[in-house]
């Protein structure tokens, strides 16, 4: 269970690939990770970080995560629906491609969510998600360090 008043970062861990990275940048800023899974997702590797291991169902981690996050918390996930209902709660919300959600845009972006939706019932065919990159993991970084930064006090 999360429980620091402290900023932490609160990581959907059932896919996301830069795991290390996180961990890295959060102890330059000496802030706390927490990774959240499902039991289908378990692993034995020793990353960092503090596991939260949560039932294998459906909305799980994403539950967890909506129940325990507090303001100015960091949450990283690809999940546009979680970020949706977070971003409100004054905490970051980054995907792991280093995009930042913001409570602004969030409409237009479950807007085309659902418009892609409709189009794969539909029965037409979509891309799937590109290649995870090197760039993408170096928006990560940046956009975690650009957080982790300013609530820091420390501008950039």
């Amino acid at each position: 269970m999360i429980k620091d008043e402290t900023t932490s970062i609160i990581v959907d861990a059932d896919a996301c690939p830069s795991k290390q990275d996180i961990v890295n940048v959060a102890r330059t800023y000496n802030v706390k990770v927490f990774f959240v899974a499902s039991y289908a997702h378990m692993t034995d590797k020793d990353l960092g970080g503090q596991w939260i291991w949560v039932d294998s169902s459906k909305e799980s981690v994403d539950l967890y995560i909506i129940n325990h996050v507090k303001k100015h918390d960091i949450v990283v996930t690809q999940d546009i629906g979680l970020a949706s209902m977070i971003v409100s709660r004054h905490v970051y919300c980054v995907s792991p491609r280093g995009k930042v959600y913001d409570e602004k845009e969030m409409d237009t972006i479950l807007e085309l969510r659902y418009a892609g939706y409709k189009q794969r019932r539909q029965g037409e065919r979509t891309k799937g998600p590109k290649r995870y990159t090197e760039q993408d993991r170096q928006n990560l970084l940046h956009s975690l360090e650009k957080i982790l930064s300013k609530l820091a006090g420390i501008q950039q």
